[in-house]
C-alpha cells in the first residue's frame, strides 16, 4: 500500500491495482504546482465535503478516469448533474464494500456546502480497511467526542488528520484526536497552503514526539509505503 501527497487534503492511496484520490485540490494550490493533475490516476474519489478547496479538480479528473465518486449524498447529487460517476452516495455511518476493501462513512465537525453554495448535507470523514489494514482520514473537522467512537469500534494502523488549525483542529487537538482514535502514527494534512493554516514543523513534531505520536508531515508529491 502506497500513500502520495498532492497537497492540502489530497491524498492518492495505491492498493493493489487500485487507485484511490482524496479531495482533489491541486491546480489551484500554489504550493502543488508542479503536480501532473491530467497524469493522476483514479478508480475511486473519495469526497469528505463539497468546499472548493477539496473538489476543486474532481470534474476534471473524474471526466478523464471514469472514477467513480464516494461520498456524502447531497455531494456526489451535485458531481452527479455534471456528469460524473456517483452511483455511490452515502450518509453519515453507511459503510461500502468496494473492490479494494470497505469504506465507512464517519462525522465530521465542519461546515459543508457545494462551489455554488448550494448545499452539500454533512461534512464527513472516511474509515477505510484495505490489505489488512485499518485507517482513519478524517476531512476537515475540529476535535469531536465521537472520535473516541472510532476508536473504540477500529483498530487503527494510521490517521491521516488536519493539523493547520484556523479552519480545522490544530497540532494540539490533532494530538488529543490521535489519542482517543487510538492512532500512534499521524500524517497531517490541511496545513501550509494559505497564512492562516501555516505551521512550525519542527514545533508540531516536537509536539508529537512528546505526546508519543509519530507525526509525518509530507512534501508535496512524497510517497511512502504503510
Amino acid at each position: 500500500m502506497q500513500l502520495t501527497y498532492f497537497g492540502h487534503s489530497c491524498f492518492l492511496l495505491e492498493t493493489g491495482s487500485h487507485h484511490v484520490l482524496f479531495d482533489p485540490f491541486i491546480r489551484p494550490n500554489p504550493l502543488a504546482k508542479e503536480v501532473a493533475v491530467d497524469k493522476i490516476p483514479a478508480d475511486y474519489i473519495l469526497l469528505s465535503h463539497g468546499h472548493g478547496d477539496h473538489v476543486a479538480d474532481v470534474a476534471e479528473i473524474g471526466q478523464r478516469t471514469g472514477a467513480q465518486l464516494v461520498g456524502m449524498f447531497e455531494v456526489l447529487g451535485w458531481f452527479e448533474k455534471q456528469g460524473l460517476k456517483a452511483d455511490l452516495k452515502m450518509n453519515i455511518g453507511g459503510t461500502v464494500e468496494l473492490p479494494f476493501g470497505t469504506v465507512q462513512l464517519v462525522g465530521a465537525a465542519h461546515s459543508n456546502s457545494m462551489p455554488d453554495g448550494s448545499y452539500g448535507g454533512l461534512a464527513a470523514g472516511f474509515v477505510i480497511k484495505a490489505e489488512g489494514k485499518t485507517f482513519y482520514f478524517a476531512g476537515d473537522t475540529a476535535l469531536t467526542y465521537d472520535m473516541k467512537l472510532i476508536g473504540e469500534q477500529h483498530q487503527l494502523d494510521f490517521a491521516i488528520l488536519p493539523v493547520g488549525d484556523h479552519f480545522t483542529m490544530g497540532v494540539d487537538d490533532a494530538l488529543t484526536a490521535a489519542t482517543w482514535v487510538g492512532a500512534t502514527k499521524v500524517i497531517g494534512m490541511h496545513f501550509d497552503t494559505f497564512p492562516p493554516i501555516t505551521i512550525n514543523h519542527d514545533e508540531a513534531r516536537t509536539k508529537a514526539r512528546a505526546a508519543g505520536k509519530e507525526l509525518l508531515l509530507l512534501k508535496v508529491g512524497e510517497t511512502i509505503s504503510l
